[in-house]
């Protein structure tokens, strides 16, 4: 393509956007409806009884077991960014990259469709695999539209929030009524249509896409394949790392026989990363790009400790609709999975609100840096598990308890939500270096997706605890850490060195 067409594509916008962020919106809105879709059955068809329900027969699983799976599940679907990235900055560039995954969440779909138990583990296998390659890609694309200190790319990434969110209203609220009507398999083929759909529209809109994605190639016409290879081979002379990173395996090889194999290989993973991530830093040549990257991994502790609670709603929050929650409205019952939809919903009515009042807060010389966003993010979302304890308040003394705390619960979460994920998407795209840049947002869904395990694991604390202790517990935990991130918000800040003090 020649450089003026390029230019040409770079330029065209619609809506003071540039068209290729509505061609990746539509892609990770159909991508979205069909893992979001996915999720609010899943936990739900593994718990079902194998005879005697309307929606067909289920795996027969008690709560426990399903959540833990779920946590799993949810984890790898994110975990596996991390390789998705790695081969996106090495191997095929991020626009090949995505339309791999789209792919194989295709065929992972579709094999979901049957109903043999074989077919059910290799449908999940195949949708981490497919979602590891796409997610983190895709989202740094969005990044890639806009120039450096560009203020359009917060807004940017909150449109494209909305596009995710849209496919997970649409999911949620369409998805419940087909497996009501035609069973869970059904369901399960409605998000394989999706995907389809979203693939569709990724490769027609190619020609708006030419200039992001691409495999960086060096001066000398070269592909530069052997720098995670040589930043390994650099550990072996490096002390102080490799100390910490046999310090780490050894706790790796602890958890492996006290907790069990998946765990064992999980610690094993981080352990890995850690070593990159120790590695890079040292390869880093500036103090300034040091002192970026530090503050992007402390910030992903925020990650973590924001999803472990958020992802409640796939898992211990949507078992509480189904068994515990009065859902009769004006005659009818809501089914348990358009519960999933609050979120989506509630996202689609205030992403651009909550952006705008971001951005005018900053034009305004207000406090509205990414850190502080998504600090305020956890407090708020964590308020929004008081409403669950008054929840599990009113189903101690009467045996049921009210749809509005849930209600009230997923608006706070998405509020929160808002302050956090797109900012934290956006976020990465400024701070990472250029050259590890995906790699870097496939950590951060690795975050997310050690998130989702703890809210795995929390959930089934459930059963020994109780709903309203696990409530109160997230509530005060996710307040405390919130305000802690507040209270070293400057330090945190001058390390940043005005990544975005010049937006405009």
């Amino acid at each position: 393509m020649s450089k003026n067409t390029n230019e040409k594509h770079f330029e065209s916008t619609l809506f003071g956007h540039p068209i290729g962020l509505y061609i990746l919106f539509f892609t990770e809105m159909w991508e979205r409806f069909s893992y979001y879709g996915m999720r609010a059955l899943l936990v739900l068809y593994m718990t079902t009884e194998t005879i005697g329900d309307a929606r067909g027969p289920g795996l027969g699983w008690t709560s426990q077991e399903a959540l833990a799976l779920y946590g799993w599940y949810t984890m790898l679907v994110y975990v596996m960014s991390i390789p998705g990235g790695m081969i996106a900055d090495k191997l095929l560039g991020q626009k090949k990259t995505v339309l791999f995954g789209a792919v194989i969440l295709c065929i992972g779909h579709g094999v979901l469709v049957l109903t043999d138990t074989w077919a059910f583990y290799t449908g999940l296998g195949l949708v981490i695999l497919g979602v590891g390659l796409l997610k983190p890609n895709i989202s740094t694309m969005v990044g890639g539209l806009y120039p450096q200190g560009d203020i359009r790319r917060d807004k940017g990434f909150s449109i494209f929030y909305i596009g995710i969110n849209t496919g997970s209203l649409l999911a949620t609220m369409v998805i419940g009524f087909v497996v009501a009507q035609w069973g869970w398999h059904a369901g399960f083929g409605l998000a394989g249509i999706a995907m389809v759909l979203g693939l569709i529209v990724y490769v027609w809109g190619q020609k708006y896409l030419t200039h992001v994605g691409n495999l960086e190639i060096h001066k000398s016409n070269t592909v530069d394949q052997s720098s995670y290879g040589l930043l390994f081979k650099n550990l072996l002379k490096s002390k102080n790392q490799m100390f910490i990173t046999v310090i780490l395996s050894v706790v790796s090889a602890f958890g492996w026989y006290s907790l069990g194999w998946g765990f064992g290989l999980l610690f094993f993973f981080l352990t890995i990363i850690a070593a990159l991530m120790m590695m890079i830093y040292k390869e880093l040549n500036s103090q300034l790009d040091k002192d970026r990257f530090l503050v992007l991994l402390l910030s992903f502790i925020m990650v973590i400790i924001f999803w472990g609670a958020y992802e409640q709603a796939g898992g211990l929050m949507n078992l509480y609709a189904d068994t515990k929650t009065d859902r009769m409205l004006l005659g009818m019952q809501i089914p348990t999975v358009m519960f999933q939809s609050l979120n989506a919903g509630f996202i689609i009515l205030f992403a651009a609100a909550v952006a705008s009042y971001w951005a005018k807060r900053k034009l305004k010389g207000g406090e509205a840096s990414s850190i502080f966003k998504m600090a305020v993010g956890i407090v708020i979302m964590g308020f929004g598990f008081l409403f669950m304890v008054f929840a599990a308040m009113q189903f101690e003394k009467s045996g049921s308890s009210s749809m509005l705390w849930l209600v009230m619960a997923y608006l706070f979460h998405t509020i929160g939500e808002l302050c956090i994920s797109p900012v934290a998407l956006s976020f990465i795209t400024k701070l990472s270096p250029v050259k590890y840049a995906s790699l870097m947002m496939g950590v951060y869904f690795a975050a997310t997706g050690l998130g989702n395990k703890v809210a795995g694991i929390i959930g089934e604390s459930a059963s020994s605890l109780g709903e309203f202790s696990v409530f109160l517990g997230i509530f005060l935990f996710t307040i405390v850490i919130g305000v802690l991130f507040v209270l070293i918000l400057k330090p945190l800040k001058r390390l940043t060195h005005g990544a975005e003090d010049n937006e405009k």
